[in-house]
């Protein structure tokens, strides 16, 4: 804001003593200077005029950082063992967590439990062909599939059954969670073909938190991990996370040593 004003008499006014004060606006004066401004119109095309903002010095080719012998080594060794994730240079995974094994007792017992049922009938059915197995509402006349056929179709639905089973497994424990040193990686897989990855980095966290709910996750230590970061207060969470506690913890101060320029360790 100028802090020059500029007093007018009108001679139009019902008092002549009548004064005014106004001050220069863009559209009547052009001001020359303003604090935290900059009027050139180059510089106002380029940078927008963005008030409290400083736009620093980029060299076309910015000296490279030394990588300590320790830090290039770890940056190997995680390149090494996770290929699949684009790690900057000098940039190494501290924590790498896969979903809780609670997780696949429910597909794994739905899987096991249709196929127990199955195998079942391969022994009953004989004994439905022989007695006309009322149960099903059949009588003399019906004609009923041979057995051998019976067991090709039982079979075929077994098989299914199983990859189907296998499927949700797979995608269960290919959703993984990865700190490194500089930011968070969490890949998500929905289903068989549907698959995307987050990565947020450790200066835009702004909280980490966990969530244990029930008696048996109490007992059986996993929870959830919940993100949230600044600006667009976005929320990520990954489910199924064992000793969430310890694992917020060793997050939180990898966050602050980020934030306070020290090494994350």
């Amino acid at each position: 804001m100028n802090p020059n004003r500029e007093e007018v008499n009108l001679s139009n006014v019902n008092s002549d003593d009548n004064l005014i004060t106004q001050k220069p606006s863009h559209v009547t004066q052009a001001s020359s200077q303003s604090a935290g401004h900059n009027f050139d119109p180059n510089l106002r095309v380029q940078y927008a005029n963005e008030p409290n903002v400083v736009h620093a010095y980029r060299p076309v080719e910015p000296d490279k950082p030394e990588i300590s012998e320790e830090v290039r080594r770890r940056h190997d060794e995680s390149v090494k063992k996770y290929p699949f994730l684009n790690l900057s240079e000098g940039e190494y995974v501290i924590i790498s967590l896969r979903r809780h094994p609670m997780g696949l007792i429910l597909p794994i017992a739905i899987t096991s439990f249709i196929i127990l049922i199955l195998l079942s009938s391969l022994l009953v059915y004989p004994i439905w062909v022989r007695d006309n197995s009322g149960l099903l509402g059949l009588n003399s006349s019906t004609i009923l599939p041979g057995y051998d056929t019976f067991v090709l179709v039982v079979l075929g639905l077994i098989a299914l059954i199983g990859v189907g089973g296998y499927i949700a497994v797979w995608v269960y424990l290919q959703n993984k969670f990865f700190m490194t040193n500089e930011s968070v990686i969490q890949e998500i897989q929905h289903s068989l073909f549907s698959r995307h990855e987050q990565t947020v980095s450790l200066g835009s966290i702004e909280d980490a938190s966990f969530k244990k709910s029930g008696i048996v996750q109490t007992l059986m230590d996993y929870g959830t991990i919940r993100l949230s970061t600044e600006g667009e207060e976005t929320t990520y969470r990954f489910h199924y996370v064992t000793k969430p506690k310890e694992q917020v913890a060793i997050l939180n101060n990898a966050v602050e040593a980020f934030k306070n320029g020290r090494p994350v360790e």
